[in-house]
């Protein structure tokens, strides 16, 4: 039996990036289950298909062309232009559930307010610490914004938390029923000889350090140049290869590396296509994620694993909850920390062939996509035995 399920998702969609990539993948699993799905998004974005899923697009302002990651006074609007919407979709959609993703929490709880509609809120970070990252001054507004973030969370029918650290705040809140659904690998296999060729076409020489995301400033770019420039001085013959970020970010960071003068050895390559991203990490001896900030793991980590290759992050906790040192080197996040992690690896091929290797079997054994799909098939399954009418009672109320 099907459920007819209302998703807010506030942000482009679909675009190559961390969140929107993780909605597809939930669309893929309610549509194969037989759920129908109505998706509002902003206005901007690639359309996808998906049987029985429809996109519902906001307005939009049209000086609004690009949202980035992150909370953001451009995000802000389009979110007040989704309300509207939002509600009059719930009053005539006859929707059994509202699936609501990161803020749309809040919309999702108006609309249960006024139409009694239950929701679960798909957690993929906790909004005010983001907020407080993102602009220092509103730690003042703190208190307010956790009171908000737990009458959200008690009020749901169920949190999907992307990692534990997320599930443990949500459990803290008062949810009642909290489910842990970690992101996953998305790496297709590498064409024969992929190394070489984009080593090549690269111009990579000696060991390769290679990162994948965005460059917004939680990311820690900064702190990976300057561990780097400290690298050079012992292994000269090292390339780091930068994929991901808009023509600013990478017009931004290219002039950093510059007056670091290791621009000769840093490749800014720009956004980098998903379903080749085993191509690109089939170049690396070593993937890095220098992350400063945020208790949620970085959708990257997963695919990391699962290429086998060895992994160094900074030991921060949105990391430590799924690496240890079995798979992966954790370095302080700052640069002489960091760049110790470096050369650890530069000196150490057995290092890295074993952390490559148990990573690759950690990822194939708890981040897989049946794992994540299970997740989904089973909350959905609890949340529908709970009210197995609901869809029909609501129609007859809209006819």
């Amino acid at each position: 039996m099907y459920m007819n399920i209302l998703l807010l998702a506030p942000h482009p969609f679909f675009q190559e990036r961390g969140t929107p990539i993780a909605v597809n993948l939930l669309l893929k699993v309610l549509s194969g289950a037989g759920h129908r799905v109505d998706i509002l998004t902003y206005h901007l974005g690639e359309d996808v298909t998906h049987l029985n899923v429809t996109i519902h697009r906001i307005r939009g302002p049209l000086f609004i062309k690009n949202v980035r990651p992150g909370f953001s006074l451009k995000k802000l609007i389009c979110d007040l232009y989704m309300i509207p919407k939002a509600v009059k979709m719930a009053r005539c959609g006859r929707y059994d559930v509202i699936h609501a993703v990161e803020e749309s929490v809040f919309i999702a709880r108006i609309i249960r307010r006024i139409t009694g509609i239950p929701y679960v809120y798909d957690m993929d970070s906790s909004l005010p610490a983001q907020m407080v990252e993102k602009m220092p001054f509103l730690v003042i507004l703190r208190p307010l914004m956790r009171w908000f973030e737990k009458r959200a969370i008690s009020r749901a029918a169920a949190v999907i938390a992307v990692c534990d650290s997320l599930a443990s705040i949500a459990k803290d809140s008062g949810g009642a029923r909290v489910v842990v659904l970690n992101d996953i690998s998305l790496l297709d296999p590498a064409p024969e000889n992929a190394r070489l060729e984009t080593r090549e076409s690269l111009r990579i020489a000696g060991l390769c350090f290679i990162y994948i995301g965005n460059l917004e400033s939680y990311q820690g770019i900064d702190l990976l140049l300057e561990s780097f420039a400290i690298l050079l001085e012992t292994a000269p013959d090292s390339t780091l290869v930068v994929a991901g970020g808009t023509d600013l970010d990478v017009a931004s960071y290219r002039k950093r590396a510059e007056n670091l003068g290791i621009a000769n050895n840093v490749r800014f390559i720009g956004r980098w296509p998903v379903n080749r991203m085993s191509t690109l990490m089939a170049a690396a001896d070593v993937l890095v994620s220098p992350r400063l900030t945020g208790n949620n793991t970085p959708m990257k980590i997963y695919s990391y694993l699962d290429s086998g290759k060895p992994v160094l992050a900074t030991a921060m906790a949105g990391h430590t909850q799924v690496l240890d040192q079995n798979t992966a080197v954790l370095s302080p996040p700052d640069p002489v920390g960091f760049a110790a992690g470096m050369l650890r690896l530069v000196n150490d091929p057995a290092l890295r062939e074993g952390l490559g290797a148990r990573g690759k079997a950690l990822a194939t054994k708890k981040y897989s996509f049946d794992a994540f799909k299970a997740t989904i098939i089973n909350l959905y399954a609890s949340i529908e035995a709970e009210a197995p009418n609901a869809h029909l009672n609501r129609s007859k109320l809209s006819a």
